[in-house]
């Protein structure tokens, strides 16, 4: 009983707190962040606003966004450039972070250039996935399966 009550005090008093992303002084300015295991696309640089895929929807990315924390799902994220300029890239899955102080970071499992891929190949890949969706029992093989699904339904979508 006393080291329950002594427990219960040693532990720190968690407290909910809303908060929102620092006012900004003069213009905007957002320091994106976006990278994959093989590959840096954008390190700390300077961009107008980012649109990501997540699992709740797809959103934009401003400057002095509320912080937020969301699953990516496999989609297209889009980078305006500072310049007018723009930039799209395929995700497959990964996170994006949104920072108090404007700071966005977002971690792809797998990212490529959108103009790097083939709408060909990918109708292909999820024809054979899905005829292998259909003669497979085993539950593993069943969840690999249905992600390649989702993932390639993800890219024809994106190049059409």
């Amino acid at each position: 009983m006393l080291a329950a009550r002594l427990f219960r005090r040693a532990l720190p008093v968690l407290r909910q707190a809303r908060s929102y992303a620092e006012a900004a002084s003069g213009a905007p300015q957002m320091s994106f962040t976006f990278a994959s295991p093989t590959q840096v696309f954008f390190r700390e640089a300077s961009v107008k606003q980012v649109d990501v895929p997540t699992l709740t929807g797809a959103f934009g990315i401003l400057p002095a966004h509320v912080p937020t924390l969301q699953v990516l799902r496999p989609g297209v994220v889009t980078v305006f450039n500072d310049d007018g300029s723009s930039a799209k890239y395929f995700v497959s899955s990964g996170s994006v972070t949104v920072n108090a102080d404007s700071s966005v970071q977002l971690l792809a499992e797998e990212a490529v250039p959108l103009d790097q891929l083939d709408v060909t190949a990918a109708r292909a890949n999820l024809e054979k996935a899905q005829s292998e969706l259909v003669g497979t029992a085993d539950e593993a093989v069943r969840a690999e399966v249905q992600i390649s699904i989702e993932a390639n339904e993800a890219i024809v979508k994106a190049l059409e």
